[in-house]
């Protein structure tokens, strides 16, 4: 399905954008969300694009399913809840932050050995009871800490040193890279920080789409197969309560899907079909219902992605209009 060889690096240039959602207010267009979408076939061609699916982006967290298949390439020997929290841009529930605390303590390390950044809660309401209990802003409560905790148990079971398991230079780090590069398929364009502080990696929404597709079609056992089964059967530990992306993964059976910052979304179906969303300016309210009907252009039942279809705009607290994504993402229908 997949060819073995490494495509060159995306070229680094202004993404050629399009039209991927319009703001409907009262029948007038009063807004307009630019992005790309991309949607891979079970064979793994490309069966629809839109915008431009081949200039190096950043995947943000969308790129963390990578990152767990190669912690468990490496020997971390988490499954189910903690390497669906190894995949995480947690809400910082409790839950959360108890995994994170039980993968420190399996790796024998502590919260002080983490190098993520320290942050409040990502979830609003979490947010909120935090600030009224006057509790702080911790490496733990960071939404990547489940990921950084499995960073070091990985650098622990290989004995890498940890204090520098953030640079790019790190065994770790080399490690990750070379299966971003293998499960996309191409060469890294650029490699930066990321808003927690780990390296960040450089690829095209067309990769991003490979790889997601790459580790839902994975056979049973495989690293890239434990990370999706934990995924889909810890939806919530991969992100939070009452968050679309894990309601995403509910309502559509077999689906494998991540979200990141500015915009992002990728999701893949257990027979290799995949789609891969960038929103231009970063808007979240526009990135679900794009990547429901990119979803639904793949082949799957409308139906089930329904409540999806994007947050109403409101006039006099009444809803008077919607984001709609544009006509080209409108499912094929036969004749």
């Amino acid at each position: 399905m997949y060819s073995s060889s490494l495509a060159g690096a995306p070229l680094i240039r202004e993404p050629l954008h399009a039209p991927v959602a319009h703001l409907d207010r009262g029948g007038v267009i009063e807004g307009i969300h630019y992005g790309s979408v991309v949607v891979l076939g079970a064979d793994g061609e490309v069966q629809f694009q839109l915008g431009d699916i081949e200039a190096a982006f950043y995947p943000r967290s969308a790129l963390k399913p990578v990152q767990a298949a190669a912690m468990v390439r490496a020997g971390l020997p988490l499954d189910g809840e903690l390497l669906s929290l190894t995949a995480a841009s947690h809400s910082g529930e409790e839950r959360h932050l108890a995994g994170a605390r039980r993968i420190l303590e399996l790796a024998g390390v502590t919260e002080d050995h983490l190098r993520n950044v320290m942050e409040l809660p990502y979830d609003p309401a979490v947010r909120d009871v935090w600030v009224r209990e006057g509790r702080p802003p911790s490496r733990l409560a960071q939404n990547c800490s489940g990921k950084h905790a499995a960073m070091l148990y990985t650098c622990r079971l290989n004995g890498w040193s940890l204090e520098d398991y953030l640079d790019p230079g790190h065994p770790l780090q080399k490690a990750i890279a070379e299966i971003v590069e293998d499960l996309t398929g191409q060469h890294i364009a650029r490699v930066t920080v990321d808003g927690c502080g780990a390296p960040l990696f450089s690829i095209s929404l067309h990769g991003l789409a490979r790889a997601a597709a790459r580790i839902t079609t994975a056979a049973p056992g495989t690293p890239e197969a434990r990370v999706a089964d934990a995924m889909r059967g810890h939806a919530e530990m991969a992100s939070g309560s009452g968050r679309d992306v894990a309601a995403l993964m509910r309502a559509v059976p077999g689906l494998l899907a991540k979200d990141g910052f500015e915009g992002v979304q990728v999701a893949a179906l257990p027979d290799g079909r995949a789609i891969a969303v960038k929103i231009a300016d970063g808007a979240n309210r526009a990135r679900i219902p794009v990547a429901a009907a990119a979803l639904a252009r793949a082949g799957v039942d409308p139906g089930l992605l329904t409540e999806f279809a994007g947050e109403a705009l409101l006039g006099g607290g009444e809803p008077v209009g919607s984001i709609r994504p544009v006509r080209a993402l409108d499912p094929v229908t036969s004749v």
